[in-house]
Formats: structure tokens, sequence, C-alpha cells
């Protein structure tokens, strides 16, 4: 379902970059949780208010990509990949000259803008150039970069900081920002544009025709609902193992580290089996392990048990979201922005998810708000077998049912 004629083979070593480019961005989105004190500490202010850096990126990443979709259908891949890459790259590099908290989350505001256009654009280049029966697999990689990158952010913040500092800590990544981006120029290949791309009167009407079938409207919904039961568990891990086994900010790096090890190294086995046996297996199987590793983080197991409920909770992450993106990269229309709604879809999701288990669920208590999503992820585990039946290989000739 590629509006892209003729697409050119993937070239060597793309999935490897776009897959580490994915590891770094989102790395360092999750290292800044860790070091708000150090980072309180230098601009003279609480950990509350630099805290506003973490929504003041999300939310913008998320409708950025809005924008970024519909310029890569028109302008190409590579072109939004490396211009977005370039911004993340200079921003990084610039984040260490602020000198107090609103230039910070100012800054942060800005390099969201920039970043986004990386990883949802790198899913839609993957969505032109790999085929469908093969894409899982691919995009696994991908998912798995990120998975990596959200576990090494928090981890590598709270290790890294003490010996680097926070500027250390940005200086770094725009070091290897600046590699991807030499090595971006060699590797992105420059698939051919369409032949006739969406006028910007249309491109509202694309977002809305990505919704009119009930394949598009019930994938987006399941990827808002599976960001929110994700993040909102997730956000709150570091708050539950302070509470609960009293972990300081480098235990509690290293506990959450085990977050992102399924995605890294299985991410592109998951994709084959989702390939090879078809997504409706794959998606209701993750929702029910999530349900499963949010009950037992209800119960306040012992440290062990919670450890491992971690790790499994980031599989069950990783056999719904890959899935459901390579769902969507097959959504009839433009792949630009089938991928940027995607992306939108996934931040909103997130944020809605950190928000709800604070001020819905969390004044019940930790047992209360995890037991609830347990259910939550559950009741989605059962109904998405039903709703993604027909997301089968022996199937795919109707896709857009």
């Amino acid at each position: 379902m590629s509006d892209q004629a003729a697409p050119p083979a993937a070239p060597r070593g793309m999935l490897a970059l776009l897959t580490t480019a994915a590891f770094v961005i989102f790395a360092q989105i999750f290292m800044i949780a860790p070091i708000l004190p150090a980072l309180a500490r230098d601009f003279h202010t609480t950990p509350s208010v630099v805290g506003l850096a973490v929504p003041a990126y999300l939310v913008p990443y998320g409708a950025m990509v809005l924008l970024w979709g519909p310029l890569s259908d028109r302008w190409g891949r590579r072109p939004v990949i490396l211009t977005s890459l370039a911004a993340f790259t200079a921003l990084a590099a610039a984040t260490p000259l602020v000198s107090d908290a609103p230039w910070f989350i100012l800054l942060r505001l800005v390099t969201a803008l920039g970043a986004s256009g990386v990883v949802p654009i790198g899913l839609a280049l993957i969505g032109d150039l790999v085929p469908y029966q093969r894409r899982g697999r691919a995009l696994g990689w991908l998912f798995g970069g990120m998975a990596g990158g959200m576990a090494l952010g928090a981890a590598g913040g709270a290790l890294g900081e003490p010996f680097l500092g926070w500027h250390g800590l940005f200086g770094t990544v725009a070091a290897i920002g600046l590699v991807l981006l030499a090595l971006g120029t060699r590797l992105i290949p420059a698939t051919p544009r369409p032949a006739a791309p969406p006028p910007a009167r249309m491109v509202a009407a694309g977002f809305a025709s990505l919704l009119h079938t009930p394949r598009g409207r019930r994938t987006y919904g399941y990827v808002l609902v599976n960001a929110v039961l994700h993040s909102g568990i997730y956000t709150w891990l570091g708050v539950y193992l302070h509470q609960h086994f009293g972990l300081d900010e480098t235990h509690i790096g290293l506990a959450l580290l085990g977050y992102g090890i399924p995605g890294l190294l299985l991410g592109p086995v998951i994709g084959h089996l989702a390939d090879r046996y078809g997504r409706a297996r794959i998606i209701p199987l993750g929702l029910a392990v999530a349900a499963g590793c949010a009950a037992l983080l209800a119960v306040e197991p012992a440290l062990a048990a919670v450890q491992a409920g971690i790790i499994t909770l980031s599989l069950g992450y990783d056999m719904t979201q890959p899935p459901l993106a390579g769902i969507v990269t097959d959504l009839p229309g433009h792949r630009g922005q089938a991928m940027g709604l995607n992306v939108c879809t996934l931040f909103i999701g997130m944020g809605t998810g950190s928000l709800a288990f604070q001020a819905i669920l969390l004044p019940a208590g930790f047992p209360t708000a995890l037991g609830a999503f347990a259910v939550v992820a559950l009741v989605a585990a059962g109904l998405a077998a039903g709703l993604f039946r027909r997301e089968r290989p022996a199937e795919h000739p109707e896709p857009a049912r």
C-alpha cells in the first residue's frame, strides 16, 4: 500500500544507522528524569520546576511529527531525516550553554521539534523499502533501539551525571549525533518522491482518511491505549522502587535498565514471529503480558520479582507497539502521514498515561493504581483477539478491511 513507485533496495547499514539514532534520541529523552536534582541545583530552582522540561519535550515531539510526515511525503524521506538529525545534533550541543531553568525548558521544547523527524520518518522509510511480509523484523530492530535507549537513558543519566555532569551528558549526545549525521549522508537513500504529493489543503483530509477504515481506527486506538498503559506504569516505577525498597537514584537507574533488555535483544525475533504467524496473535498476547506484570507489581512482591516484572513489562511493550506500527505502515494513503499520526498518538498516550496514573489512580495507592491498569490491559487483550483477527499472513491481501 505504498505511495512510492519502484523504491531502491535498502542499502547495507541503513537499518543499523536508524536503530542507533533511535537509541540515542530516546536515551536523551529518558536521561532527564534521574538528573533533575542536579539540574535543579545548578539552576537554583526545584526539581518540580525543571521537571517541566519532560512534558515540554514529549508534547511538541508528538505534535511536530504531524508536520514532518506530510513533508516527507512531499520532499522525500532522506532530506527530512537528515535535516531533523542535524537540528537534533546542533540543539544538543547548545544545551550545555544554558544557565537557568526557563532557557533549559525552552531548548528542550525546540530540540523536540527538531529531533522528531528522525525516528518516525525512519519507520516510514522502512515501510517504503521493506516488503510487508518481512517488515516486522526490520521494525523490531528500530523499536529495540528505542527500548534500549529508554532503559539506558534512565540508567545512564543516573550513573553518568556524577562523572560527566549534565553538561557532559549532552555533549556526548551531540558528538554521537554528529557521527550519525555524517554516516547518514552516505546510508540514507534518496527514495523517489510520489508522482502526486498531497496538496497542503488536503493534509487534514489525509489524516481523517487514515481513521476512516475500521483497520485504521482500531490500530491507532490500540496505539493510544497501549501507550497509556505502559507510560502510566513505567513513569512511576522510580517512585515505586523508592517507596517500597528505599532505593537511591543509582540503584533505581540500574533496576530500570532491565526495561529495555527484551526489546534490544529480542525485537527482531518478535518482529519475525509477527511476520510469520501474524500480528493477530502477537498483539493480544503482548497486552496480556503487560496485564500480568501490572498485577504482579500490585501485590508488592520481593525486589527480585519486581525486577523480573519490569523486564517482562518491557517484553509486553515490544509485542504490541512494533506490530501495531507495522500495520500503520500498510494503511492506504501516504505513509509519512500515517506514521506521523502514529507517533503523535503514541506520545499523546504517553503523556496521558503518566497524568492518569498520577492524578486519578495514584492517590489511592500503588496497589489500586497498578491493579486498575492490569484490569484495563487484560480487557484490551481480550478485545484485541477479535479486533485484530484478520492480521494474519494468509489474509494480507485484504489489508484495508
